[in-house]
C-alpha cells in the first residue's frame, strides 16, 4: 500500500468516496455536539454518544480490508488499561476477541482508507477560540528504528538529548502531525492528519501539501466560511516559514513560526527620490533580532502572563523580510534571480521573571497584523507546546512506537488507527465523567487527561456496541516447517535521503559533473 497519499480519495479504489465522507463527517459534526474549547463538556452525555457511535460506525466503514481485526485492534488500545508495550498482549485484551495472527494479519495484510479517515476527521467539533478562529500546530515525530535493516522508507532522526547524547541522529520513521489547538493550558489537541516523510520526499513540500488537505477538508466540512477568521498554523524553528508561507498564498493561512535569534529581517525600501537612476532597492534597513541597536521602535507593544515565566512583554514590527536567495534551503530551483519578497510581522516576546530565558523572536506570514491579530499570533504559538503532550501519550500509554513492524505500510496502518483512537477519546470526554478508580478525585469532564478518559472508556463502549463482526473460528495455518531454514531473506535497506538536492555539500563532485555533463 505504501505511504498514505495526499489525496482525498485516499486510494485509487476510493474514487469519488470523498464526497460520501465529508457528508458524513459533516452530520456527525454538527448533529447537535456544539463546538467550544476542550473544557467544555458538549451538549450532554447522549449527544456525547451519539456523536462517538457516528464516529465509530464511519471508522469501521474505512477499513475496508480486515475491517473486523482492525477495528478490534483499536478497542484493545482503547480498554488495555495500561500501557501498551507490544502488540501481542493486545491480542489478550477481551474487546479484540481474536487470536495474535490475526492481529498481525489485519495489520500486515489490512487496508485502510486514508482519504475518507481524513475526511470524518475534519469533520469534528474543533475547538473555538475567541475570535471564532481554528488554530492548527504542525511538527515532526519519529519512530524511531536503529535496528530495522530490513525495513524500507527509513531516514536519520534527530533526537534531542542531554548531556553527552544531546544531538543523536538515530535512523526512524518521521512523522508530520497536523493537530487542532483549544485556547488556554490543556493536554489535549485533535489530531487531524499524519504522514509518514519518505527520504526522496522534500519535507516542507509534504507539509505544505499535507496542511492544504488539512485545511480543504475543514472548509468542505463547513467549518470555515468566507469571512471567517484566516487559519493560524504554528510551528517551531526547524520549518521555513517564508517558503510555506508562499507555497500556501492561496489559502485562508497564516503561518507563525519562531526564527532563531540571529536572523536578519529587512524592513521595506524608503521612497524613492523622482529621476533617481538604477534599479529600484528591494530591502530597507536592516533589523538584527541580536543586536537592539537595529530595531529601532516597534509598532506594537503589548503586555500579557505566562504560567511559568510571568509577565510578558510582546513587540511587533509589521512588513518585515528575509533576503531570499539560491543559497536559502528550498529555493535552489527558482528561475532568474527575481526573487519574491515575503513581507510579515515580526514579534519579540520577553519575559522579566527572575531564571526567565531571553527574547524569543517569532515571524508570522501577516504583513499588516494590527494589535489583535498579533496578540493571536503569538499566544497560538504558545499553545503549540501542547503537542508535545499529545505525541507522549501516543508513544508512552498507546504505544506507538512498539511494534516491531517492518514494513512502513503496516506501520502508516497503526498510526492512523491511533490517530482514531485518540480522536475516540477525545470525543468521549463527556461519557468517561461517570467512572474514575477509587483513589482518583471527582474531576468535570472537560478537565480530564486522556489518560483519565482512557481509563473509563471501556464502560462507554458497554453502551455504544461494535460495529464489527464476531470472529469466526479458524485454525492456524501449517507455518514454515520445524527444523528448516528460511531461504527467502528479507533485503537489507539503506537509510538516508535518497535524492539530494544539487546543490547540497553532501552531493560529491563526480556526481555534480555526471548531472551538468
Amino acid at each position: 500500500m505504501g505511504r498514505p497519499p495526499l489525496s482525498s480519495s485516499g486510494s485509487n479504489h476510493d474514487k469519488g468516496s470523498g464526497r460520501w465522507a465529508v457528508a458524513v463527517a459533516f452530520s456527525m459534526a454538527w448533529a447537535g455536539a456544539g463546538g467550544g474549547d476542550f473544557g467544555a463538556g458538549g451538549a450532554g452525555q447522549d449527544a456525547a454518544r451519539a456523536l462517538l457511535a457516528g464516529f465509530r460506525g464511519g471508522l469501521y466503514r474505512c477499513l475496508t480490508q480486515r475491517g473486523d481485526a482492525l477495528f478490534g485492534l483499536a478497542d484493545a488500545v482503547l480498554c488495555a488499561g495500561r500501557r501498551v508495550t507490544d502488540l501481542a498482549r493486545l491480542s489478550l485484551v477481551p474487546e479484540f476477541g481474536r487470536g495474535h495472527g490475526a492481529l498481525y494479519d489485519g495489520l500486515n495484510a489490512g487496508r485502510v482508507e486514508f482519504g475518507r479517515l481524513r475526511a470524518a476527521l475534519a469533520g469534528l467539533p474543533l475547538p473555538k477560540w475567541r475570535d471564532g478562529g481554528i488554530r492548527l500546530a504542525v511538527d515532526v515525530s519519529s519512530w524511531l528504528r536503529p535496528d530495522a535493516e530490513t525495513s524500507p522508507g527509513r531516514q536519520y532522526c534527530h533526537v534531542h538529548g542531554r548531556g553527552k547524547n544531546a544531538g543523536q541522529v538515530i535512523p526512524g520513521w518521521p512523522y508530520s502531525f497536523v493537530a487542532a489547538l483549544g485556547p488556554g493550558a490543556s493536554s489535549w489537541t485533535l489530531p487531524l492528519d499524519a504522514v509518514r516523510l519518505a527520504p526522496g520526499d522534500d519535507d516542507l513540500e509534504v507539509t505544505a501539501g499535507q496542511l492544504r488537505q488539512v485545511v480543504t477538508g475543514l472548509k468542505e466540512a463547513g467549518q470555515w466560511k468566507d469571512g471567517d477568521p484566516a487559519v493560524l498554523v504554528a510551528m517551531d524553528s526547524g520549518y521555513n516559514a517564508a517558503r510555506l508561507a508562499w507555497l500556501l498564498r492561496d489559502l485562508p493561512v497564516t503561518v507563525v513560526a519562531r526564527v532563531r535569534r540571529d536572523r536578519v529581517f529587512y524592513s521595506p525600501p524608503p521612497p524613492r527620490a523622482p529621476g533617481t537612476p538604477g534599479k529600484p532597492a528591494k530591502h530597507g534597513p536592516p533589523v538584527r533580532c541580536g543586536d537592539p541597536a537595529t530595531q529601532g521602535s516597534p509598532g506594537i507593544r503589548q503586555e500579557g502572563t505566562q504560567a511559568r515565566h510571568g509577565p510578558v512583554q510582546a513587540a511587533a514590527w509589521n512588513r518585515m523580510h528575509q533576503m531570499i536567495h539560491k543559497n536559502c534551503g528550498g529555493w535552489e530551483d527558482w528561475p532568474g534571480k527575481n526573487f519574491p519578497v515575503i513581507e510579515g510581522t515580526l514579534i519579540r516576546l520577553s519575559c522579566q521573571g527572575p531564571g526567565s530565558p531571553g527574547p524569543m523572536w517569532l515571524w508570522a506570514s501577516a504583513p499588516d497584523a494590527d494589535d489583535g491579530l498579533a496578540r493571536a499570533l503569538w499566544q497560538c504559538y504558545l499553545r503549540r507546546f501542547d503537542l508535545e503532550h499529545t505525541f507522549r501519550f501516543l508513544k508512552q500509554q498507546l504505544g506507538w512506537t512498539r511494534p516491531l513492524l517492518r514494513d512502513p505500510a503496516a506501520a502508516d496502518r497503526w498510526t492512523w488507527l491511533l490517530v482514531a483512537c485518540y480522536a475516540q477519546l477525545y470525543l468521549a470526554r463527556a461519557l468517561a465523567a461517570v467512572t474514575r478508580m477509587p483513589w482518583q478525585p471527582p474531576q468535570p469532564a472537560g478537565e480530564m487527561t486522556p489518560g483519565r478518559v482512557r481509563a473509563g472508556f471501556r464502560r462507554a463502549r458497554e453502551n455504544l456496541g461494535s460495529p464489527a463482526s464476531a470472529a469466526k473460528p479458524a485454525r492456524p495455518g501449517p507455518g514454515r516447517p520445524k527444523g528448516t531454514r528460511n531461504k527467502r531473506k528479507a533485503p537489507r535497506h539503506p537509510v538516508g535521503k535518497t535524492h539530494p538536492k544539487p546543490n547540497s555539500r553532501h552531493v560529491k563532485a563526480t556526481e555534480r559533473t555526471k548531472r551538468t555533463g
